[in-house]
């Protein structure tokens, strides 16, 4: 669930009034595309415009894709001992927002989303972990790329793409293979029909192949 997704007049005014008291007390910013966005635990963040992309660093300084964040879905970040959580832009003049949780509770529609919505994030964890959970590189290939389709992916001609790019050394970081073996993959993946690669290098999942059930199907199941 998303905070855009405003079901009421009541979420659309205290939208309209979240928004405008970021602003108001300097808690809203807009980063150009590939910059670290600072962060601390204890704030709750909402981009407002753009996407946001989490990348946890190991001790070896090694980046490690984690997932992306949209407008209106809400985040927070803690640092474990064994790795650092960061929070970059994906694309250019993207703007965020950060509250408090006390700040949150003048807007109890919306105060009521954030939670729902890092409860839906819960579940969506378990079903990444579960596909980094298989033996096969290329299993946790298709469950990757069926995962972020699932969850961003826009409509087109030949089905669901998603709508930024990732590099082949993303993709081998968080699925835990090497950029080599990722390419090879996605080689095979696209001459058996389950991926396409359209313009700027944009992944596509054509029109028939099944993705993975969405965290509150796999809830209900």
């Amino acid at each position: 669930m998303t905070l855009v997704s405003i079901t009421s007049a009541a979420e659309a005014q205290e939208w309209r009034e979240l928004r405008q008291w970021a602003e108001e007390h300097y808690r809203s910013r807009t980063f150009p595309k590939d910059v670290r966005i600072p962060t601390r635990p204890g704030l709750v963040y909402i981009p407002q415009e753009g996407v946001v992309r989490l990348v946890s660093q190991t001790p070896e300084r090694r980046e490690v894709f984690v997932g992306f964040i949209t407008p209106g879905v809400p985040f927070e970040l803690s640092n474990p001992e064994r790795f650092e959580l960061k929070a970059c832009t994906h694309v250019d003049r993207t703007t965020v927002m950060w509250f408090y949780w006390q700040d949150l509770e003048q807007w109890p529609y919306l105060h009521q989303k954030i939670q729902e919505s890092f409860r839906q994030q819960l579940q969506r964890k378990l079903l990444w972990l579960g596909n980094l959970g298989q033996r096969r590189a290329i299993d946790r290939l298709k469950g990757f790329l069926t995962l972020l389709i699932d969850e961003y992916g826009q409509p087109c001609e030949q089905g669901m793409y998603l709508p930024w790019p990732l590099t082949h050394a993303q993709i081998g970081d968080a699925i835990g293979a090497t950029r080599v073996t990722v390419t090879r993959l996605l080689g095979s993946l696209r001459s058996k029909g389950f991926v396409q690669v359209l313009d700027q290098n944009l992944i596509c999942i054509p029109n028939g192949v099944k993705l993975q059930p969405t965290p509150k199907k796999a809830a209900s199941a």
